[in-house]
């Protein structure tokens, strides 16, 4: 994975409550095995119509937000089915953010596996994004380390975030990386046990 510490991007502004990972990435496109090539996928039924060409009254398909990689979305975002396909499409499509006032607690975890990193603000906060959002190429900075969001004119927030998800993402690593830094005790540990048998 590759490191997120500090981070600016253009901001897609989603205002929808209960987005769910059937409208992320639809069940039908969960045949792939690979991580890569489910961004095409993305809120598939909202960016496509029956006929699979754009539509133009969905904001993600505006030029302003093509290049958007921090989505500001509302409440329970990435409820419904457990599959981690969802923050992998995020991710392929190019989001590394997403903010909201709430998560489904296993997409939020899944987030943090997969190099995504999830924010939760007070809705307020995540109102006043929306709202800022619609001028065009809006940005923001989000900063790991001192965990905060920020703009270039007059918004600033600060989320919490735990330690070891945090640590995975400000340094590019998923769990199975994580534990490999142990690799030495590990080893010292299994010397050990094995020197008591």
């Amino acid at each position: 994975m590759e490191p997120l510490r500090e981070y600016e991007g253009i901001v897609y502004p989603l205002n929808r409550v209960n987005v769910d990972t059937d409208q992320i990435i639809p069940k039908q496109f969960l045949k792939r095995i690979e991580r890569q090539g489910f961004g095409q996928f993305l809120f598939y039924h909202w960016r496509f119509d029956d006929q699979g060409e754009l539509r133009e009254n969905f904001l993600l398909n505006n030029e302003q937000y093509r290049d958007a990689s921090i989505l500001v979305a509302g409440q329970n975002f990435g409820c419904g089915s457990s599959r981690e396909h969802a923050p992998w499409a995020l991710l392929d499509y190019g989001f590394r953010v997403i903010i909201a006032p709430s998560f489904a607690d296993i997409f939020y975890n899944n987030c943090f596996k997969n190099g995504v990193l999830p924010i939760k603000l007070k809705e307020e906060e995540v109102d006043q994004l929306l709202e800022n959002a619609k001028q065009p190429y809006y940005k923001l900075t989000v900063n790991l380390e001192k965990q905060t969001v920020y703009d270039n004119h007059s918004f600033q927030a600060y989320f919490d975030i735990d330690s070891y998800p945090k640590e995975m993402l400000m340094n590019g690593r998923d769990e199975i990386a994580m534990t490999l830094t142990l690799d030495d005790k590990i080893t010292a540990y299994e010397q050990k046990k094995q020197a008591l048998i």
